[in-house]
């Protein structure tokens, strides 16, 4: 199935039902008014869902619509829990790598989570505004999964069956502000501001063989200014898969149903120690951080400047034929001013 929640003047949306196609879509009030409802319970809702979603897909709804990606919210406009992972090691090495940092051998044997701001999602066409380009403003390309209620201390091997959705995410991140924050121990905050999600969730049947041991076997794609810059594998090189870090989030911690858990920047070795980006050949970033890594690496600085404002991102994810799973998260930065009263 696939949903999408429409703006409808409430802080949680309008749930609809979107065609696998992505060109229609109908609301279901009589089952559900949002997304957090099925979630909350999803053994109850969901087989009258598939019937509508059966329905919409071999046309037989009279009221179904043309499904519109400027009219979305996140499909969670705000959820219970937001923890994002850093799945992919590769990333996490060249960041240490750029500053001649060992990593831990922990690293590669237990994930990396912080807990990331879930009041304030962006819709997937938001602009991203804010008030200083100097904060180092940067997208990070990646996937999250939503969860069902997952019992505190589940073990890798049973989290994957509590994966209800699937979602494309460009995580923000201000990278000016990271050093500082970072350096007094106690984690992120205001360098990781409201992130936004794909105007469409997907259960992970909707993969077909491409959902595979806990894992998305297809590119993320990445559109900086228009140009290609980053198709990496996001079942390629990602040393913890979801379930694993389902677990990790839950190992001290029951986690509510529409839980959000991030796979961290979506990043490919390549084959080589620097990577390489599409016009060299290679399949690029998923964000800038990972060039100006590559850059340090090779040439002793960076030169790559984060996102000014008037820049803009778009993130998608395409099946075998060409055609659009999620939609695409499409955004610009923008200037921010505090409107007064």
């Amino acid at each position: 199935m696939k949903f999408a929640t429409y703006r409808n003047g409430t802080r949680d949306g309008q749930l609809m039902v979107v065609s696998r196609d992505l060109k229609q879509a109908v609301a279901v009030p009589a089952l559900a008014e949002t997304l957090q409802e099925v979630l909350d319970d999803w053994d109850g809702i969901a087989p009258e869902l598939e019937k509508v979603y059966a329905a919409l897909n071999s046309g037989e709804l009279d009221d179904a619509e043309a499904f519109d990606e400027s009219l979305c919210e996140s499909p969670l406009p705000r959820a219970y829990q937001w923890a994002d992972g850093s799945a992919y090691v590769n990333h996490v090495e060249l960041v240490r790598k750029a500053r001649n940092a060992e990593m831990p051998p922990s690293f590669w044997t237990d994930p990396l989570m912080y807990q990331g701001g879930s009041d304030d999602f962006l819709g997937p066409k938001d602009a991203i505004a804010m008030a200083d380009t100097a904060w180092g403003i940067d997208f990070e390309g990646e996937i999250a999964v939503v969860t069902d209620d997952v019992p505190m201390g589940v073990s890798a091997d049973e989290a994957g069956q509590y994966i209800r959705l699937l979602m494309l995410v460009n995580d923000v991140s201000l990278r000016g502000l990271i050093p500082n924050e970072l350096g007094k121990g106690f984690g992120f905050f205001q360098s990781k501001p409201s992130s936004a999600f794909s105007p469409v969730a997907v259960t992970p049947d909707e993969l077909g063989a491409k959902w595979q041991d806990n894992k998305v076997h297809l590119p993320l794609l990445s559109y900086y200014n228009g140009k290609p810059f980053g198709k990496p594998n996001a079942g390629e090189d990602m040393t913890f898969d979801f379930a694993q870090l389902v677990a990790h989030a839950a190992k001290t911690r029951h986690l509510g149903a529409g839980a959000i858990i991030g796979s961290g920047t979506v990043s490919n070795k390549q084959g080589t120690d620097h990577g390489s980006a599409i016009a060299e050949g290679g399949v690029g970033y998923s964000c800038i951080a990972e060039v100006r890594m590559i850059e340090t690496i090779r040439d002793g600085k960076p030169k790559t400047g984060f996102m000014q404002f008037g820049d803009t991102i778009k993130i998608e994810m395409v099946d075998e034929t060409g055609a659009s799973i999620f939609g695409s998260i499409d955004q610009k930065v923008v200037e921010y001013h505090l409107e007064q009263d």
